[in-house]
């Protein structure tokens, strides 16, 4: 592994406070934060509660450089300071401040979603129940990328211990000690065989290699994704050997930040509409993508209020 995977740097010394961010009355912290506290160990991301709010840290990579990202939640509003590693200039103001929003899951507004299904059969009485649920967005959309591949087709909890592998084989970590999240360039000096002694499957391995090396050489611009419409987006990410529908849906709904993708390939939003029907008779994609048709332009809400159906209802 290359010297800028493994390194420990002593210094702090780049720091941008910001303007806070206004919290909705009807804002979900609880949700938020069980996103980016899912790994009980702790070790690229931490919660802290306080006397009337919550603060979460986040090690990442700046332009190869360990980033530690903390954000203080109040009642009413959230700060948030970045502290970048051996003098590296950063991000500039505007980009740091919407990957917080979108961290705090604040780039979408569900309003209009919950008016829109206040009297739908399906998600009505589910919407109404969560009002204010937001979609929290992965710090970085290589994050999502990365992770998404790590989960596919295993469970939750080992999805989590596969990722807190990932992180430690990357092996960067902040001035303060906090890991950080690696970047491509991290993963594209990978081994396969590295990850393989870790549990990673072939594939698995493989794939995580192949699209961070895309991403290092230029050919996949996931910034540029950003910009795209869905549907392109979409096609982009499925023409990669190892990404499929599932997979580039969530990219592109917890890293890009699209309100309209289609999650009829999870097996827990399928296991959520049978429940919430009352049929005993499982639910195939094909059908379970017709029924989701109707939530456009908000399908990612949808999803997500599936989802935090089934954790309530359990």
């Amino acid at each position: 592994m290359p010297d800028r995977c493994q390194q420990t740097l002593a210094r702090r010394d780049l720091s941008i406070s910001t303007i806070p961010i206004p919290i909705p009355d009807n804002y979900r912290p609880h949700e938020v934060l069980a996103f980016h506290g899912r790994d009980p160990l702790q070790l690229a991301e931490s919660l802290s509660v306080l006397r009337k709010g919550h603060v979460l840290r986040k090690g990442f990579v700046v332009d190869g450089k360990p980033a530690l990202l903390t954000i203080a939640m109040g009642e009413h509003e959230a700060s948030y300071v970045l502290d970048v590693d051996d003098n590296a200039k950063g991000m500039d103001g505007a980009a740091l401040k919407a990957m917080v929003q979108g961290m705090l899951g604040m780039h979408i507004l569900p309003e209009a979603f919950e008016a829109a299904v206040a009297t739908d059969p399906l998600l009505g009485a589910v919407v109404l129940r969560q009002r204010g649920l937001r979609i929290p967005q992965t710090a970085t959309a290589f994050e999502a990328l990365s992770w998404a591949i790590i989960g596919q087709q295993i469970g939750l909890g080992f999805a989590i211990t596969l990722r807190r592998r990932f992180i430690e084989l990357g092996g960067v970590r902040h001035g303060s000690g906090m890991a950080c999240y690696p970047d491509a360039g991290c993963v594209a000096r990978m081994r396969a065989d590295d990850l393989g002694r870790l549990q990673f499957s072939r594939a698995k391995s493989e794939a995580l290699i192949r699209v961070a090396q895309l991403i290092e050489e230029g050919r996949l611009d996931l910034e540029q994704l950003a910009t795209e419409a869905p549907e392109a987006a979409f096609e982009t990410l499925t023409s990669i050997k190892g990404i499929g529908p599932w997979t580039a849906n969530y990219v592109l709904m917890r890293g890009l930040g699209a309100v309209d993708c289609s999650l009829h390939g999870d097996a827990a939003v399928r296991a959520a509409i049978v429940r919430i029907t009352g049929t005993s008779e499982k639910l195939g994609q094909v059908e379970a993508q017709r029924m989701l048709e109707q939530y456009r332009p908000w399908r990612s809400l949808a999803a997500a209020h599936l989802w935090a159906s089934q954790i309530q209802s359990a």
